[in-house]
């Protein structure tokens, strides 16, 4: 199958420390992978490589069959790959359907003439409503985004990036910071995606990442110590001795 994203060789130092270290990584489309492993392994090393936020010291990052390795972030997103961050950055001011459909016409070159209300904006609306609906967003339409609580923050995170129409969504720690409860709502969520889009997400908690992911890839160090199923990563010797422990102690 195809990879939608993939890396070859990938590597980022700083000075004599190798962040990531050839690290050859493939996406097919429709993927629930998640990127997991202790806390300095390079994640979000891998995550900025992958979006353009930094460049690499050698190797390459493809979407299909294009080489994007020098293409800075906005025309990465403009060829379909979105991203979220540990800490959302959202439209403090704007209620939850007016920063959707803002989405929507910065997507569509459009928001320079953005001007309020949105009732002006009919087709974008309906647009950004089918959105909060699949999110399960739609009841806090008319809320602002920051009196929502944080993992309904989170949902509109990712509604905003899936605005962009993105074929690969990179999630950084999506259940950061978020209660039990809306954590499986939020990962839930994105697990309900279309096919069309392919993700690709970092977490620490165990728990939703053994739940929600089809395919896991452990780093250590830097560089790829293992990837598969689940099951295959829960079965690894070595992953439970770098990352995920031992149950008999």
């Amino acid at each position: 199958m195809t990879a939608v994203l993939r890396t070859e060789g990938l590597t980022r130092r700083f000075g004599a420390l190798a962040a990531v270290s050839d690290v050859s990584l493939a996406l097919p489309r429709g993927a629930r992978h998640a990127l997991i492993g202790p806390n300095g392994a390079g994640k979000t090393t891998l995550i900025n490589l992958l979006t353009g936020v930094l460049a690499p010291t050698s190797g390459d990052v493809f979407l299909g069959e294009e080489r994007i390795t020098a293409l800075r972030q906005h025309p990465r997103v403009k060829r379909g790959l979105a991203r979220t961050f540990q800490i959302n950055t959202l439209f403090a001011g704007l209620t939850v359907l007016e920063s959707v459909v803002l989405a929507i016409l910065e997507r569509e070159g459009r928001a320079a003439h953005w001007r309020r209300p949105v009732a002006e904006y009919r087709d974008d609306v309906g647009e950004a409503m089918e959105l909060l609906e699949r999110l399960r967003l739609a009841s806090d339409a008319s809320t602002r985004t920051a009196s929502l609580p944080y993992g309904r923050q989170r949902l509109v995170e990712i509604a905003l990036a899936l605005a962009t129409r993105p074929r690969i969504l990179l999630l950084d720690e999506p259940a950061a910071g978020i209660p039990t409860a809306e954590s499986t709502e939020v990962l839930g969520a994105i697990a309900a995606l279309p096919p069309s889009v392919s993700v690709l997400f970092i977490e620490h908690d165990m728990g939703l990442v053994f739940r929600f992911a089809e395919r896991i890839t452990v780093l250590a160090g830097g560089r790829i110590l293992a990837e598969g199923t689940p099951a295959q990563i829960a079965a690894d010797e070595r992953v439970r001795d770098v990352y995920l422990g031992r149950a008999d102690g």
